[in-house]
C-alpha cells in the first residue's frame, strides 16, 4: 500500500477541526500527524481527541503553537500543510506559505466545495469581509423575525471550542443554565448569550456534521452566524455577507473576507450612519467589478444604552467586544461611540493592565481608551477584572461602559456601576431582506 502523505493542519480552534472531520478524515491518503494554533491563547498544547479523529488513530492528534510549525516540518516529515483559519492579511497569508514552502512542503488551502456540507433544511449564511463588521445583530434580527412569523429557527455558530474537545463536540445553548454548565468563556458567551436571552436556542462546537443533524431535526431552517471572515461550514442557499465601510477597501486585503465578497448573493454594508460617503461609493464600485450580479444593500447598528444618565460628562472606562479591536483591528467599537453620545471622557486602561491583558496591550498597540472583553481563561477573566477595578480606582472612574454582549455584570465581580450597550441591526435601504428570505422559504 502506498503511503500516506503527512500532513499538518495551521488552525486557531475552528475551521481546522472541520476540514479534518469534513475533508481529511475520509480521505485516507492524507494523515494528519498534528495541529497548529495561534490567534487565540491557550488552546495549543491541547490534543485533538483519537474518539474524534476516527479509523486509523491509536492515540490523540497533538496541537503545537503555530511559531513551532518550520521543526515540525522536518521532524514529521511533513508533505502537506493545510491552512484552515481566517481574518488574515493577504501578505501575511503569503508569508505563511512561503515559510511552509520554505521548509520543504506544499501550502493547500480547501475551499468552499470541498468543505461545506449540505442540509436538508434551507439555509442562510451572514458572513463578512472583516470580523466586526455586524454580522451577529444581522443574524439575531433574522433569528426574531423568523421567529416571531412562527418558524422554527435553528442558528449554528462559526466554532469557538476553546476547552475539553470531546466534551465539545455538539453544543446546544437555550438558556443561562447551559452556558454556566459548559464553563464558556467570555468570547463564547459574546456569540451565544443574545440568543439565550431571545429564547432561540443555538449550536456549535466540533463536530458539524452532527450539529447540522441535531438541529436540523428542530428547525424549519437553519441560520448561520459566521464568525470572523470565515466562510460558511453549510452550504447556503441565500450568502448574506457583511461589509464594514468604516475598514472600507478591506474586503479586497483580507483572507477569506475576499472569498465571501465576490461569491455573496447579497451584499450589506452595515455602519452606514457612520461611514464617509466615498467609503460607501468604493465598495459599490468594487462590489460592481467583481460581484456585479449582488444586490448591494445598507444598514446601521442603532445604539442603546440602558443608564445613559451614569455616562453624561462623566469619566468612564470603556470595554469593548474583544475580537473587533484585537485581531479585528479596530480602535474604537459601540462602546465608544455611545460615550461620545453622552459626552462621556473615555479613561485609558493599558497603564493598570494586568497579567494577560498586558500582554494583550503589548500585541495590539492600536487599543488606547478601551479595554478588550479578553476572557478565554479563568485566570485572564481575573486579570480582567483586576484590570478594570485598578483603573476605575485610580481614574476615579465613574462608570463601566459594557460594550461586550457577554454581560460582564454576571461575570465578574466589580467596584463601580456599569451601563451597558446593545446594538441592533436596521436596514436602511436596498432590497428589503425580509423578503428574500421569504422567497426562500
Amino acid at each position: 500500500m502506498k503511503k500516506p502523505f503527512q500532513c499538518i493542519v495551521m488552525g486557531a480552534a475552528g475551521r481546522d477541526f472541520h476540514i479534518y472531520l469534513s475533508f481529511l478524515r475520509s480521505h485516507s491518503e492524507f494523515r494528519v500527524k498534528a495541529f497548529t494554533a495561534t490567534q487565540i491563547p491557550f488552546i495549543d498544547k491541547r490534543r485533538f481527541p483519537q474518539s474524534l479523529a476516527g479509523p486509523g488513530y491509536e492515540a490523540d492528534i497533538p496541537i503545537y503553537d503555530e511559531s513551532e510549525l518550520p521543526g515540525l516540518i522536518k521532524r514529521l516529515g511533513i508533505d502537506f500543510v493545510f491552512f484552515a483559519y481566517s481574518d488574515i492579511a493577504h501578505t501575511d497569508l503569503m508569508h505563511k506559505a512561503s515559510l511552509v514552502q520554505a521548509a520543504g512542503a506544499s501550502f493547500v488551502m480547501l475551499g468552499p466545495d470541498h468543505t461545506q456540507l449540505v442540509s436538508s433544511k434551507p439555509v442562510v449564511s451572514v458572513t463578512a469581509t472583516r470580523t466586526g463588521a455586524g454580522k451577529s445583530p444581522l443574524t439575531q434580527w433574522l433569528a426574531r423575525l423568523l421567529t416571531d412569523q412562527g418558524k422554527k429557527v435553528a442558528v449554528i455558530r462559526h466554532p469557538m471550542p476553546y476547552g475539553n474537545l470531546e466534551m465539545q463536540r455538539v453544543q446546544r445553548f437555550a438558556t443561562t443554565a447551559d452556558l454556566v454548565a459548559q464553563e464558556c468563556t467570555i468570547e463564547e458567551r459574546e456569540e451565544y448569550e443574545p440568543y439565550v436571552e431571545m429564547g432561540i436556542p443555538i449550536y456549535a462546537g466540533v463536530d458539524y456534521q452532527a450539529i447540522l443533524d441535531e438541529s436540523s431535526r428542530e428547525a424549519d431552517i437553519v441560520l448561520w452566524d459566521g464568525g470572523n471572515n470565515d466562510f460558511s461550514f453549510i452550504r447556503p442557499d441565500l450568502d448574506i455577507v457583511v461589509v464594514d465601510p468604516l475598514r472600507a477597501g478591506h474586503e479586497l486585503a483580507y483572507f477569506p473576507g475576499e472569498v465571501n465578497f465576490r461569491r455573496a448573493d447579497v451584499l450589506v454594508i452595515s455602519k452606514a450612519g457612520s461611514a464617509k460617503p466615498e467609503a460607501l461609493e468604493g465598495i459599490r464600485e468594487r462590489a460592481r467589478v467583481l460581484n456585479p450580479g449582488a444586490p448591494i444593500c445598507t444598514a446601521d447598528l442603532e445604539i442603546e444604552v440602558d443608564k445613559p444618565e451614569l455616562l453624561k460628562g462623566q469619566k468612564v472606562l470603556v470595554i469593548e467586544d474583544g475580537p473587533t479591536v484585537t485581531h479585528g483591528g479596530m480602535s474604537f467599537g459601540a462602546g465608544t461611540v455611545a460615550a461620545q453620545r453622552y459626552g462621556a471622557i473615555p479613561v485609558e486602561p493599558a497603564p493598570y493592565a494586568a497579567g494577560t491583558i498586558r500582554d494583550t496591550f503589548k500585541a495590539f498597540p492600536h487599543m488606547k481608551r478601551i479595554l478588550p472583553a479578553m476572557g478565554y481563561s479563568e485566570a485572564q477573566r481575573d486579570s480582567l477584572a483586576e484590570t478594570i477595578n485598578a483603573c476605575c480606582a485610580a481614574e476615579d472612574v465613574h462608570c463601566i461602559v459594557d460594550a461586550s454582549p457577554a454581560r460582564l455584570d454576571r461575570m465578574l465581580k466589580l467596584d463601580v456601576a456599569m451601563a451597558r450597550v446593545v446594538y441592533r441591526f436596521r436596514q436602511i435601504d436596498g432590497p428589503p431582506l425580509e423578503d428574500l428570505v421569504k422567497r426562500l422559504l
